[in-house]
Order: C-alpha cells, then sequence, then structure tokens
C-alpha cells in the first residue's frame, strides 16, 4: 500500500513539533514525535544512572524500553513520563544520546512502524534524509537561532517555568552544533525538501502553507 508520508525536519525549537501535529490533525493522519523518542531514552537512562554518553549502555537501556503513545500522551514502562520527557534537563539529554549511532539504529524499526493508513506525518531531524527518504513531501522547518530563543524562553514562561534568555540562546547554539557535527545522520535538509522560514509566520500560516504544498504533491 503506498501510504503518504509528509516529513517535518528542522533544529530545536522551530515549532515543526506543533505544526506536524496540527497538520496530521488536518488530514486526519497518524503522528510521529520522533524527538520524544530520544526524550524517553535520555529520562530512562537518567533514571538508570547511565551516563548520556555512554553509547553502549544507552543502547542496551534502549532496547529494554516498553514506549506506548495514546491520546497525546507519552507511557514508559506504563507510566506516563509526558511531562517528565518535556523539562530542559531532558531536552539536552536527548541532544547528547541522540548523537549515538547505535541507538539510532536500535530505534529506526521502531519509528518506521508508526507508517499506518491512512497516512503519517513525522517530525525530527533525519525524517526526511533517512526515516522515510522516500516521503513524496519533505518540510525543512527553521527560524533564526534567535527567534528559536525567544519562542523557548515565552513557551517556558508560559509554564510559569525558570528562563533565561540568554542561556537558553547558548543552550540551541549547541544543541544545533551537535545536532548538525554528529557522524550519524545529522540534521540536514533533504535535496528534495522545501524549505520553510518561520521567523515570520505564524503557527497557522506554516500549517496552511504545508497543507497547500500536499495538496500540490499528492493531487495534482
Amino acid at each position: 500500500m503506498n501510504i503518504p508520508v509528509i516529513t517535518i525536519d528542522g533544529p530545536s525549537a522551530s515549532g515543526k513539533g506543533t505544526v506536524a501535529q496540527l497538520v496530521a490533525a488536518k488530514l486526519g493522519f497518524h503522528y510521529l514525535d520522533s524527538g520524544a523518542l530520544y526524550r524517553i531514552v535520555a529520562l530512562a537512562a537518567q533514571q538508570r544512572n547511565i551516563a548520556w554518553s555512554d553509547a553502549l549502555a544507552v543502547t542496551a537501556c534502549a532496547k529494554t524500553l516498553d514506549i506506548q503513545f495514546s491520546n497525546d500522551r507519552v507511557f514508559l514502562n506504563d507510566i506516563d513520563v509526558s511531562d517528565g520527557i518535556r523539562t530542559e534537563a531532558i531536552g539536552k539529554g536527548a541532544s547528547q544520546v541522540a548523537v549515538h549511532a547505535s541507538l539510532r539504529a536500535a530505534l529506526l524499526d521502531l519509528q518506521r512502524s508508526f507508517l499506518k493508513a491512512p497516512g503519517l506525518v513525522g517530525d525530527g531531524r533525519d525524517m526526511g534524509t533517512v526515516i522515510f527518504a522516500d516521503a513524496p513531501l519533505k518540510i525543512f522547518l527553521t527560524a533564526s537561532t534567535e527567534t528559536r530563543a525567544q519562542r523557548r524562553y515565552q513557551q517556558l514562561l508560559g509554564k510559569n517555568q525558570p528562563a533565561n534568555f540568554e542561556e537558553i540562546l547558548q543552550d540551541l547554539t549547541e544543541r544545533d552544533a551537535r545536532d548538525k557535527g554528529r557522524a550519524s545522520a545529522p540534521l540536514a535538509m533533504a535535496e528534495d525538501a522545501i524549505l520553510l522560514e518561520t521567523d515570520n509566520l505564524t503557527i497557522s500560516a506554516a500549517v496552511d502553507a504545508i497543507l497547500q504544498h500536499f495538496h500540490h504533491k499528492i493531487y495534482e
């Protein structure tokens, strides 16, 4: 069966998760948040006192996990970790474990298992270059580091969490360097992807633009 896939890749805090969820909802498609998988692994490793830099131990840990997504909630070994994986600390951990080629290989089949009718929208950093390299529509969603830092800053304030703009900006800069510089599946725009810069776009405008590209690719 030829099931349509939309991949949305981009750097941290580019808004790809929010946009991808809305696109999936508009189309009635399934949704894959690949970043959540790495956050889950980082959290599990932390709980087991495994260093995020220990590739072998992190990968071995990941292979023992029971991960389930249900009704916008994330479960790790039957425990709801939806909030626990969204902290800034676990976000940093996810970026660190994601550099391990062995872990990325271990999660490959799990990510591809999300491809089910009527379609899938997947967001991450290697959706269009590795996981679903044959996807008919690939989007690379990005914005300047300053814009992304400001968005993250406002997001944290909205959740009544402590936030320092300069620290967030530095963290995003470091994450970008790690994501782009890792040996396995580095963050990169696929050759056949469409670039969508969101510095001056609202979320709804970004969603509409992707839907227009999708209908053009699939139906015209």
